[in-house]
């Protein structure tokens, strides 16, 4: 075959997407028809009040640090027994405790020290984003991120068919377990950074999203990696990215976007683009719907029991 061929084939696999999605966590929630809007292009509508007026940075800031509060906790966990210093966790709102999380067996000596690399990363975000903020960051919120058969890393491998009914999920069991576990988080936060860079008016602001966008993006790519690449010689790790992807695309609404690992053919997706080679973006009321893993407009679930702190805080409604 040519490489005018391979690459025909390559740009072909990009624009035949996945037109099958299948229906997650009809089981736990109800099919919502209320009708809710976005304001500014980040916040979604819903049940509980909320204002029109322009977001401002400190909004969308804030935001960004409930999920990076998530994503260091998770990884501080898995590669070194502990979570965040206390010293990081005070601010405006209900401050929460976090449920679960254990150092991670690992076996893989490189998965290990990504783990580490990845959780320092994490850890100076939400630094950063304190520093950045001031008294007007906003303190962790409840967060799970344990392994009870009804937490959410159970509840979301539930739905995506990885476990069966009263099964539990345990990121911290295995290589491969912590993988998955990474991969539902790491994909959310690029496409987060994505959708809410282009609302912050303050350029120094934009210039730190832009770089932990691409941070993120680099942490990604590594999980994206090291999964197919095991993936290989264990094909059910690869298929268990596409059920996770289906999951995501499940609750974030009738778009079309999440991609596994794999393409047509077996070949790699490292880099999930939209057909003119993009990153794609979700709302911040996309993002609550995976974490809070409810396609319903909702102010709390899934890996926030209690809901996140700030100002943007509802899912948005399907």
């Amino acid at each position: 075959m040519t490489d005018d061929s391979l690459m025909m084939d390559a740009l072909d696999a990009r624009v035949s997407r996945r037109n099958e999605r299948r229906e997650f966590f009809k089981a736990m929630t109800g099919a919502a028809k209320v009708v809710g809007g976005l304001y500014a292009g980040v916040a979604a509508a819903g049940a509980q009040a909320q204002t029109t007026a322009a977001l401002t940075d400190a909004d969308i800031l804030n935001f960004a640090l409930n999920l990076e509060y998530l994503e260091a906790q998770f990884y501080s966990f898995a590669a070194f027994g502990t979570g965040l210093n206390t010293s990081l966790l005070g601010g405006t709102g209900v401050q929460g405790a976090v449920t679960g999380g254990r150092q991670a067996t690992f076996t893989d000596p490189v998965v290990a020290q990504y783990a580490r690399e990845i959780a320092a990363d994490e850890v100076a975000h939400v630094t950063f984003l304190r520093t950045a903020l001031g008294t007007s960051a906003v303190s962790q919120p409840a967060i799970d991120i344990g392994t009870s058969p009804n937490g959410a890393f159970s509840s979301a491998a539930r739905a995506a068919g990885l476990i069966g009914a009263g099964q539990s999920f345990d990121p911290y069991a295995s290589d491969e377990n912590f993988l998955l576990g990474a991969y539902i988080f790491e994909d959310v936060g690029v496409t987060a950074y994505k959708g809410a860079s282009p609302l912050i008016t303050n350029p120094t602001f934009l210039e730190a999203a832009a770089g932990i966008l691409a941070v993120e993006a680099y942490h990604a790519a590594i999980v994206r990696t090291v999964l197919y690449s095991k993936g290989i010689q264990t094909p059910s790790l690869i298929d268990a990215t596409e059920a996770i992807s289906n999951a995501r695309d499940s609750l974030d609404g009738s778009s079309d976007l999440d991609q596994g690992v794999r393409m047509i053919g077996n070949a790699s997706n490292i880099v999930p683009l939209d057909p003119n080679g993009l990153a794609y973006s979700r709302t911040a009321g996309q993002v609550l719907n995976i974490v809070y893993l409810n396609p319903a407009a909702v102010g709390s679930g899934g890996f926030y029991p209690a809901g996140v702190n700030g100002t943007i805080k509802t899912s948005a409604a399907s």
